[in-house]
């Protein structure tokens, strides 16, 4: 009789790992990723350039001053504090709140809206969706033809945002506040494509599409675009915290998972319920055994496994119950070279990391076989 009723001690992304890709509050989502059990990846796809002595932003913020806009976008909060506060720089600070106490403003978002009230302003109107494109209908579907509108840039394009503002016939004023760019060290970020292309990472999340764009832009660089994008479309699974963060790899052919809120607490949540419901879970030997990225768990306890003890047990598990000829499992070794004694070593640590030596069978002069159960032989037999 199986344990599955055993409560675990682990939690329910311990066995996995996940890559973070965030710049900003990538200590956040770590360590809400860590507490919940998963080993993390941390590579940062890009990092933010503050504008504070951009001469861009510095002839944004004194147009606005001198004319005021009809409508302001506030697109992030981060964006939407580094503005003012490059502004009281210049001495301009309570001119741009002056201008903009008096217009409509509208914020994407809850957090971007607490910092419009944190400034002082207060929004007319916020999408529940935190979607660019809902603020977009809203604006057209109303009529901006001859409006002025400031919007405040977040570190990329826009996709069709101004344009579309532009052709409906608005004047529209960008304001960059900063800037996204590629990493100073650009290490981490392919230590985490190496991770992905060889199926060392379980999940990768994404906070926003620049990171998105950033480290498929360093695959293509380094041609490894194609097994990455083949490594996300099947065994890698990426995460976003919302739409517009997909779409980079939308547009790739991508299919990605998206919490219904968009913030990080829900981003884990839902890594929690969908990497356990990924592990191949199967009856072995009067135990459960359920796979994970790089652990198994037996009966309700987490066993860690070697990389090497991790690929046998995988090329066992595609055919649970049948017979794995020692030439193939040392073609499914990492770096493997000609001599079957290396599958020999390697399954004697994978069976003491398993603490159940009778899971896995060795059958004399053939190979060896994962010990499924009798009553499952036939749910199993094909793989």
């Amino acid at each position: 009789m199986y344990e599955e009723e055993q409560r675990p001690d682990h939690g329910p992304l311990a066995g996995f790992t996940v890559g973070v890709t965030a710049a900003r509050r990538a200590d956040e989502l770590g360590a809400l990723l860590r507490r919940r059990g998963a080993a993390v990846l941390h590579a940062p796809a890009l990092r933010i350039v503050p504008l504070a002595d951009d001469s861009e932003l510095l002839a944004a913020t004194k147009d606005i001053v001198r004319q005021a806009p009809d409508i302001a976008v506030a697109t992030t909060a981060i964006g939407f504090r580094g503005w003012v506060e490059a502004a009281d720089g210049w001495g301009l600070g309570e001119d741009l709140l002056a201008r903009l106490g008096g217009v409509r403003v509208l914020a994407r978002g809850p957090k971007v809206k607490g910092a419009v009230r944190a400034a002082g302003l207060t929004e007319e109107w916020s999408p529940a969706s935190e979607s660019m494109a809902e603020v977009l209908d809203r604006l057209l579907e109303e009529g901006v033809d001859g409006l002025r509108i400031a919007v405040q840039l977040h570190g990329e394009p826009l996709p069709g945002f101004v344009e579309a503002l532009r052709e409906a016939g608005a004047e529209v004023v960008g304001v960059p506040v900063y800037r996204w760019m590629p990493p100073e060290d650009i290490a981490p970020v392919d230590r985490l494509l190496d991770a992905a292309v060889s199926r060392a990472l379980d999940a990768v999340t994404f906070t926003s599409a620049p990171a998105a764009a950033s480290l498929l832009s360093r695959a293509e660089e380094r041609g490894l675009l194609t097994e990455v994008l083949a490594a996300l479309g099947h065994d890698v699974l990426p995460a976003c915290v919302g739409p517009v963060t997909a779409l980079p790899l939308q547009a790739r052919g991508i299919d990605t998972v998206q919490p219904e809120r968009f913030r990080l607490g829900p981003l884990v949540q839902l890594l929690c319920q969908e990497l356990p419901g990924r592990a191949r879970s199967l009856p072995v030997a009067g135990h459960r055994v359920e796979i994970r990225g790089h652990a198994v768990v037996v009966d309700g306890d987490l066993r860690p496994v070697p990389p090497a003890g991790m690929s046998l047990l995988r090329a066992l598990a595609r055919r649970p119950g049948w017979v794995v000829a020692r030439s193939d499992l040392l073609r499914a070794l990492p770096g493997s070279g000609r001599d079957e004694h290396a599958v020999e070593t390697a399954m004697a640590r994978l069976r003491t990391a398993l603490g159940t030596p009778r899971l896995i069978q060795t059958v004399v002069k053939r190979g060896y076989r994962l010990a499924l159960d009798p009553a499952a032989e036939t749910k199993y037999a094909d793989g």
